[in-house]
Protein backbone atom coordinates (compact mmCIF):
# COMPACT_ATOMS: atom_id res chain seq x y z
CA UNK A 1 0.00 0.00 0.00
CA UNK A 2 1.14 3.25 -0.63
CA UNK A 3 -0.30 7.03 -0.67
CA UNK A 4 -1.70 6.96 -3.82
CA UNK A 5 -4.02 4.47 -2.49
CA UNK A 6 -5.50 7.06 0.61
CA UNK A 7 -5.76 9.50 -1.69
CA UNK A 8 -7.98 7.86 -4.13
CA UNK A 9 -9.89 6.71 -1.08
CA UNK A 10 -11.13 10.23 -0.16
CA UNK A 11 -11.62 11.72 -3.70
CA UNK A 12 -13.80 8.74 -5.37
CA UNK A 13 -14.72 6.33 -2.47
CA UNK A 14 -15.96 8.11 0.51
CA UNK A 15 -17.81 11.35 -1.56
CA UNK A 16 -19.81 8.87 -3.86
CA UNK A 17 -21.02 6.52 -0.50
CA UNK A 18 -21.69 9.55 1.87
CA UNK A 19 -24.36 11.01 -0.61
CA UNK A 20 -25.52 7.93 -2.28
CA UNK A 21 -28.88 8.02 -0.68
CA UNK A 22 -29.68 11.06 -1.47
CA UNK A 23 -31.49 10.23 -4.01
CA UNK A 24 -33.92 7.73 -2.39
CA UNK A 25 -36.12 9.17 -0.49
CA UNK A 26 -36.34 12.82 1.26
CA UNK A 27 -35.71 11.48 4.38
CA UNK A 28 -31.80 10.99 3.52
CA UNK A 29 -31.52 14.29 1.25
CA UNK A 30 -30.67 16.55 4.48
CA UNK A 31 -27.55 16.36 5.67
CA UNK A 32 -26.42 17.05 9.47
CA UNK A 33 -23.85 16.73 11.50
CA UNK A 34 -22.47 16.13 15.75
CA UNK A 35 -18.89 16.99 16.77
CA UNK A 36 -17.56 16.46 20.43
CA UNK A 37 -14.46 18.25 20.99
CA UNK A 38 -12.51 17.84 24.65
CA UNK A 39 -9.40 19.86 24.92
CA UNK A 40 -7.64 19.74 28.44
CA UNK A 41 -4.45 20.54 30.12
CA UNK A 42 -2.98 18.83 33.45
CA UNK A 43 0.13 17.39 34.98
CA UNK A 44 1.68 13.96 34.60
CA UNK A 45 2.80 12.29 37.93
CA UNK A 46 6.39 12.78 36.48
CA UNK A 47 6.01 16.79 36.86
CA UNK A 48 5.40 17.35 33.84
CA UNK A 49 3.01 19.43 32.13
CA UNK A 50 0.19 17.07 29.91
CA UNK A 51 -2.00 18.22 27.61
CA UNK A 52 -4.39 17.10 24.71
CA UNK A 53 -7.13 17.30 22.23
CA UNK A 54 -10.18 14.59 21.12
CA UNK A 55 -12.27 15.22 18.02
CA UNK A 56 -14.97 13.11 17.19
CA UNK A 57 -17.84 13.50 14.79
CA UNK A 58 -19.60 12.98 11.64
CA UNK A 59 -21.33 14.90 8.09
CA UNK A 60 -23.98 13.03 6.73
CA UNK A 61 -27.49 11.36 6.79
CA UNK A 62 -28.66 8.53 8.90
CA UNK A 63 -27.36 6.01 6.88
CA UNK A 64 -24.41 7.10 5.21
CA UNK A 65 -21.79 9.39 6.90
CA UNK A 66 -18.08 10.56 6.53
CA UNK A 67 -17.17 10.39 10.51
CA UNK A 68 -13.74 12.48 11.37
CA UNK A 69 -11.64 11.91 14.45
CA UNK A 70 -8.28 13.75 15.65
CA UNK A 71 -6.40 13.39 18.53
CA UNK A 72 -3.38 14.54 20.29
CA UNK A 73 -1.93 13.67 23.68
CA UNK A 74 0.81 14.79 25.66
CA UNK A 75 1.34 12.79 28.92
CA UNK A 76 4.89 14.15 30.02
CA UNK A 77 7.74 12.28 28.74
CA UNK A 78 6.06 8.77 29.08
CA UNK A 79 3.68 9.61 25.49
CA UNK A 80 3.51 11.64 22.53
CA UNK A 81 0.73 10.66 20.61
CA UNK A 82 -1.20 12.36 17.21
CA UNK A 83 -3.18 10.66 15.27
CA UNK A 84 -6.49 11.75 12.50
CA UNK A 85 -8.59 9.33 11.10
CA UNK A 86 -11.21 9.56 8.09
CA UNK A 87 -13.83 6.74 7.47
CA UNK A 88 -16.82 6.39 5.76
CA UNK A 89 -19.09 5.35 8.32
CA UNK A 90 -22.32 3.32 7.36
CA UNK A 91 -25.18 2.34 9.50
CA UNK A 92 -26.29 -1.03 10.05
CA UNK A 93 -28.24 -1.81 12.21
CA UNK A 94 -30.22 0.79 15.07
CA UNK A 95 -26.90 1.07 17.18
CA UNK A 96 -24.38 0.17 15.27
CA UNK A 97 -22.59 1.53 12.31
CA UNK A 98 -20.03 -0.26 10.28
CA UNK A 99 -16.72 1.52 9.58
CA UNK A 100 -13.71 1.67 6.70
CA UNK A 101 -11.73 4.39 6.56
CA UNK A 102 -7.86 6.00 6.92
CA UNK A 103 -5.55 6.65 9.59
CA UNK A 104 -2.38 8.88 9.95
CA UNK A 105 -0.16 8.52 12.94
CA UNK A 106 2.08 11.56 13.09
CA UNK A 107 3.54 10.15 16.13
CA UNK A 108 2.34 6.98 18.20
CA UNK A 109 2.70 5.68 22.02
CA UNK A 110 6.23 4.24 20.65
CA UNK A 111 7.62 6.06 18.02
CA UNK A 112 7.64 9.36 16.40
CA UNK A 113 7.31 7.80 13.05
CA UNK A 114 4.73 8.59 11.03
CA UNK A 115 2.70 5.89 9.50
CA UNK A 116 -0.87 5.59 7.42
CA UNK A 117 -3.34 2.71 8.05
CA UNK A 118 -6.41 1.33 6.70
CA UNK A 119 -9.17 1.33 9.38
CA UNK A 120 -12.16 -1.33 9.57
CA UNK A 121 -14.46 -1.34 12.43
CA UNK A 122 -17.64 -1.18 14.19
CA UNK A 123 -18.88 2.15 16.44
CA UNK A 124 -21.95 1.86 18.47
CA UNK A 125 -24.01 1.41 21.62
CA UNK A 126 -23.28 -1.88 23.08
CA UNK A 127 -25.67 -3.57 25.57
CA UNK A 128 -25.82 -1.38 29.26
CA UNK A 129 -24.93 1.97 26.76
CA UNK A 130 -21.53 1.55 26.75
CA UNK A 131 -20.01 3.46 24.03
CA UNK A 132 -17.61 0.58 21.97
CA UNK A 133 -14.98 1.64 18.92
CA UNK A 134 -13.63 -1.22 17.83
CA UNK A 135 -11.06 -1.13 14.46
CA UNK A 136 -8.05 -3.38 13.22
CA UNK A 137 -5.82 -1.42 11.58
CA UNK A 138 -3.09 -2.44 8.48
CA UNK A 139 0.03 -0.09 8.31
CA UNK A 140 1.26 1.00 4.84
CA UNK A 141 4.38 -1.93 5.91
CA UNK A 142 1.97 -4.66 6.74
CA UNK A 143 1.71 -4.62 10.53
CA UNK A 144 -2.18 -5.56 11.64
CA UNK A 145 -3.07 -4.01 15.18
CA UNK A 146 -6.41 -3.39 16.85
CA UNK A 147 -8.34 -0.79 19.43
CA UNK A 148 -11.21 -1.08 21.62
CA UNK A 149 -12.26 1.79 23.75
CA UNK A 150 -15.45 1.38 25.45
CA UNK A 151 -17.17 4.46 27.99
CA UNK A 152 -20.12 5.24 29.89
CA UNK A 153 -21.80 7.57 31.77
CA UNK A 154 -23.04 7.31 35.12
CA UNK A 155 -25.35 10.37 36.20
CA UNK A 156 -24.21 11.94 39.43
CA UNK A 157 -26.65 14.46 38.99
CA UNK A 158 -28.87 15.92 36.20
CA UNK A 159 -25.58 18.18 35.76
CA UNK A 160 -22.97 16.31 37.27
CA UNK A 161 -21.40 13.27 35.21
CA UNK A 162 -19.23 10.72 35.96
CA UNK A 163 -17.45 9.17 32.57
CA UNK A 164 -15.48 5.98 32.91
CA UNK A 165 -13.32 4.72 29.89
CA UNK A 166 -10.75 2.15 28.90
CA UNK A 167 -8.60 1.94 25.57
CA UNK A 168 -6.88 -0.66 24.81
CA UNK A 169 -4.23 -1.40 21.83
CA UNK A 170 -3.48 -4.80 20.59
CA UNK A 171 -0.34 -5.75 18.26
CA UNK A 172 -0.10 -8.74 15.91
CA UNK A 173 3.57 -9.09 15.76
CA UNK A 174 6.35 -7.83 17.14
CA UNK A 175 6.79 -4.33 15.55
CA UNK A 176 10.56 -2.92 15.93
CA UNK A 177 10.15 -0.10 14.46
CA UNK A 178 7.63 1.07 16.71
CA UNK A 179 9.65 -0.81 19.85
CA UNK A 180 6.10 -2.91 20.58
CA UNK A 181 6.08 -6.51 20.88
CA UNK A 182 3.02 -8.70 19.81
CA UNK A 183 -0.05 -9.01 22.54
CA UNK A 184 -1.74 -5.87 24.41
CA UNK A 185 0.34 -3.21 24.28
CA UNK A 186 -1.23 -0.35 25.89
CA UNK A 187 -3.40 0.60 28.49
CA UNK A 188 -5.41 3.23 29.61
CA UNK A 189 -8.31 3.61 32.46
CA UNK A 190 -9.45 7.13 34.18
CA UNK A 191 -12.36 8.42 34.52
CA UNK A 192 -14.33 12.48 33.57
CA UNK A 193 -16.24 14.24 35.60
CA UNK A 194 -18.03 17.03 33.67
CA UNK A 195 -20.26 19.42 34.36
CA UNK A 196 -23.11 20.27 32.09
CA UNK A 197 -23.79 24.13 31.82
CA UNK A 198 -25.20 23.02 28.59
CA UNK A 199 -25.61 20.10 26.42
CA UNK A 200 -22.95 21.60 24.69
CA UNK A 201 -20.73 22.87 26.85
CA UNK A 202 -19.32 21.12 29.72
CA UNK A 203 -16.14 21.83 32.08
CA UNK A 204 -14.30 18.54 33.43
CA UNK A 205 -11.39 17.01 35.52
CA UNK A 206 -9.92 13.92 34.34
CA UNK A 207 -7.78 11.23 35.94
CA UNK A 208 -6.32 8.83 33.39
CA UNK A 209 -4.12 6.26 33.88
CA UNK A 210 -1.43 4.91 30.93
CA UNK A 211 0.41 1.99 30.85
CA UNK A 212 2.48 0.04 28.62
CA UNK A 213 1.96 -3.80 29.16
CA UNK A 214 3.34 -7.17 28.97
CA UNK A 215 6.08 -7.88 26.71
CA UNK A 216 6.05 -3.93 25.37
CA UNK A 217 6.64 -3.23 28.84
CA UNK A 218 9.52 -5.28 29.35
CA UNK A 219 11.27 -3.92 25.92
CA UNK A 220 10.15 -0.19 27.11
CA UNK A 221 12.11 -1.16 30.35
CA UNK A 222 14.76 -2.66 29.11
CA UNK A 223 15.70 0.78 26.58
CA UNK A 224 15.33 2.71 29.66
CA UNK A 225 12.06 4.49 28.94
CA UNK A 226 9.05 5.26 30.59
CA UNK A 227 6.33 2.76 30.99
CA UNK A 228 3.52 4.19 32.69
CA UNK A 229 2.16 7.45 33.73
CA UNK A 230 -0.84 8.98 35.94
CA UNK A 231 -2.51 12.11 34.82
CA UNK A 232 -4.72 14.80 36.52
CA UNK A 233 -6.35 16.96 34.31
CA UNK A 234 -8.90 20.02 33.21
CA UNK A 235 -10.64 20.05 30.18
CA UNK A 236 -13.81 21.79 28.53
CA UNK A 237 -16.89 19.40 26.15
CA UNK A 238 -18.00 21.59 23.32
CA UNK A 239 -20.29 20.03 21.03
CA UNK A 240 -21.27 21.40 18.14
Amino acid sequence: MNKFFYIAFLVFFLPQNLFAATHHGDEHKQLFHAFTLEAEAGNANDGKGARGWDLDGWIGNDVNRLWIKSEKKTYGEYEQKSEVQALYSRNISQFWDAQIGIRHDFSTDFSSQSLNYLNIGIEGLAPYFFETDAHVFLSEKGNVSARLKQEFDILITQKFIMQPFVEADFFAQDVKELNVSSGLSVLEVGALVRYEISRKFAPYFSLRYNTKTFATKNLSQKNGEPTESFILGFGLRLKF
